[in-house]
């Protein structure tokens, strides 16, 4: 009997190797079988992703390799999403969420908006490379409850803070929590920064926007 463990590895193995159409067929059958979207992506798709992000720090695999596994990851969030989105639940707050100006990465983001959403969170997704004045429009635009940004280099976490600084300055800060995540964040930069919440991963995340909109 295969248990779901093992369906839950097969799909880990699939995605650290970039097998997109393999990630998706296991996704399909691991759901069929009764194991929940949730314990997919945190049990099945993050610990592959993870591996990938140290094999790329210790530059075992290039660039290109990060790229074909995430890609695999998009193919089992493609079957996971309308499992987790439920537009009849009501909205429990608002959440305006991008990653910083000079990163490109949405992978995280995309993931953590697909959770926000199917925890009852309204989400406005500015995307990539958001510069701080387009971050203050929205808060301006959509009154949000929580501001999120993401960032997965270094060298764009002084975004974040220039983002914070550029709502101070509009005397937007006090009009909205913020909370930020991504590789390189951590509780005592959040803190520096003067950032309402720093989350390590996308249950975390969920769970502080969850506790800071009430």
């Amino acid at each position: 009997m295969i248990t779901s463990e093992f369906e839950l590895e097969l799909i880990t193995k699939a995605l650290i190797r970039g097998q997109a159409n393999r990630v998706k067929t296991l996704t399909i059958l691991a759901i069929e079988n009764g194991i929940d979207p949730r314990t997919v992506i945190d049990k099945a798709l993050m610990p592959g992703m993870h591996e990938i992000g140290e094999q790329f720090r210790d530059k075992a695999i290039y660039i290109s390799d990060v790229l074909i596994s995430s890609r695999a990851m998009h193919a089992g969030l493609h079957v996971l999403k309308p499992l987790l989105m439920n537009p009849q639940q009501s909205s429990v707050g608002k959440v305006v969420i991008g990653t910083v100006a000079g990163d490109l990465h949405d992978i995280g983001k995309n993931l953590i908006v697909m959770m926000f959403c199917a925890s009852g969170l309204e989400v406005i997704d500015l995307g990539i490379d958001v510069q701080p004045e387009d971050f203050a429009q929205a808060i301006i635009d959509h009154q949000p409850d929580i501001l999120a940004m993401s960032a997965m280099l270094t060298t764009t976490l002084g975004m974040m803070s220039e983002t914070i600084r550029e709502l101070n300055r509009l005397d937007l800060r006090n009009k909205v929590k913020i909370i930020i995540g991504g590789s390189p964040t951590t509780q005592e930069f959040a803190r520096a920064i003067n950032a309402d919440g720093f989350a390590a991963d996308v249950v975390k995340a969920v769970d502080l926007a969850i506790k800071l909109v009430k």
